[in-house]
């Protein structure tokens, strides 16, 4: 048996021993895995498996700066969602609908959000299961983890996914961590229920070093292209480690260096409290967890996903500035020259340029002729739509990709006064889950887009 058809049947992974623990380092589908046009793996004859995941961010975008004008295909790119721009082809946008709420008083910052990712906004707080749940009961049964979550600020409390009303899967804010939990020790406390492993590690001996022998093996026994692909891999993996590195070592001290005076904080739900989050740190971890997890679905470690930008309430600020995202879209008054709020505004292309970020690294992964992205379906939504008044209409929503042909793309939907959940209703159904409807109340729902379904 050669080194690829060895390492094929074992899940496509590396395995050594790094401080007296195993390391696993996934592979990506090369050319000797896949039949000859990259729609199914050549030993099995099976599919190519597809993945599902969720992008949320904060406090929606700003109404007509957003939506297409033009209908249908070949839609116009406006201003707040420029930085998709290179990915038009592989985008559907998606206008016009709200969540319903039935009488029930709004709950700001999470109504919206519940409804579009959940289904239904609940009287009492208690969530239904998240749609990536859903689909992961379907597609996420036979990788390592059943599904990945991550936060950019760093706070695992921010996420939208749950598995059901008590059970919210909180996601990782390190992604040292985040590193050393996929392609790390495998090491779980049996008398723990969280997965710890110690991320130190990575600065005394790298993942790559540990799997040495077998990585040379294989790359022995394979064709130039596949060579190539994998050695493209391998040298984005270390580049990736040695960032990684610099968060797990102390820093040198800096004489004129003192702590400053606490800026002030600024009210959050329930009367709790909580600080503005640096923008430039929580960019620089959306890039890093964006890069972790597209290894992590290259390799089949998970097929579900979810990452989220930011808190519900945007809570990102500059450096140096006390005023987040969140109070100026309350706060800043409209410029009548624009039509707009310029500051609230900025906060939103960088949230933009975010989710660019994230795609840019799911289609970097080539496989066969196509890429990760081709077989990925990214969804992305916020809280609600126009932040200043917390309206839960005209709610923005994304997918990106193809879900390996299964869902048309480069698509403008509107569907004014439309539920949300007729959204939710077609990923599920292009996911492969038995859905014929989606929702309670007013936002239940049969009708999913089917001229998008190919």
């Amino acid at each position: 048996m050669s080194a690829s058809e060895r390492i094929a049947t074992r899940r496509r992974v590396l395995k050594g021993m790094m401080g007296g623990a195993a390391v696993t380092v996934g592979l990506p589908l090369l050319d000797c895995f896949l039949n000859t046009n990259g729609t199914a793996m050549a030993a099995t004859g099976a599919s190519v498996p597809n993945v599902f995941g969720t992008w949320f961010w904060g406090c929606g975008l700003t109404p007509g700066r957003w939506e297409p004008s033009k209908v249908g295909a070949n839609f116009d790119i406006k201003p707040e969602i420029a930085p998709l721009e290179p990915y038009k082809k592989h985008l559907n946008v998606y206008s016009g609908m709200k969540a319903y709420l039935d009488g029930k008083p709004p709950r700001p910052h999470s109504s919206g959000r519940q409804a579009a990712f959940s289904g239904d906004v609940p009287a009492d707080g208690k969530e239904l299961a998240s749609i990536d749940s859903l689909i992961s009961d379907v597609i996420g049964g036979r990788t390592r983890f059943r599904s990945l979550e991550v936060a950019c600020t760093g706070n695992p409390r921010d996420t939208v996914s749950r598995r059901s009303a008590t059970v919210a899967n909180s996601s990782e804010g390190s992604a040292a961590r985040f590193y050393a939990r996929v392609f790390g020790p495998e090491f779980k406390d049996p008398n723990s229920a969280d997965f710890k492993p110690d991320p130190r590690a990575l600065a005394e001996k790298s993942a790559l070093t540990a799997v040495k022998e077998e990585r040379i093996a294989l790359m022995n026994q394979l064709g130039a292209s596949d060579k190539q692909r994998l050695d493209e891999y391998f040298t984005s993996l270390r580049e990736l480690e040695k960032r990684l590195e610099l968060e797990l070592v102390k820093p040198a001290p800096v004489a004129a260096c003192s702590t400053p005076k606490d800026p002030g904080k600024t009210a959050g739900e329930n009367g709790k409290y909580y600080s503005g989050v640096d923008i430039d740190g929580v960019i620089e971890n959306n890039k890093l967890f964006s890069q972790i997890m597209a290894y992590a679905l290259a390799c089949d470690q998970t097929r579900v996903f979810n990452i989220s930008f930011s808190d519900a309430q945007s809570s990102l600020r500059k450096a140096g500035d006390t005023t987040t995202h969140h109070i100026l879209t309350h706060e800043e008054a409209i410029d009548e020259k624009l039509g707009y709020q310029p500051r609230a505004t900025w906060f939103t292309t960088v949230i933009m340029a975010g989710l660019a970020e994230t795609v840019k690294h799911l289609a970097s992964i080539r496989e066969g002729d196509k890429t990760l992205l081709d077989r990925t379906l990214l969804f992305a939504s916020s809280d609600g739509g126009f932040a200043k008044i917390h309206s839960t209409e005209n709610i923005p929503m994304f997918t990106v990709g193809g879900a390996g042909g299964r869902i048309k793309t480069g698509m403008h939907i509107q569907a004014k006064g439309d539920a949300v959940t007729r959204v939710g209703l077609t990923l599920q159904q292009v996911m492969g889950v038995s859905a014929s409807s989606w929702g309670t109340m007013s936002m239940q729902t049969s009708k999913p887009f089917s001229e998008i379904i190919a």
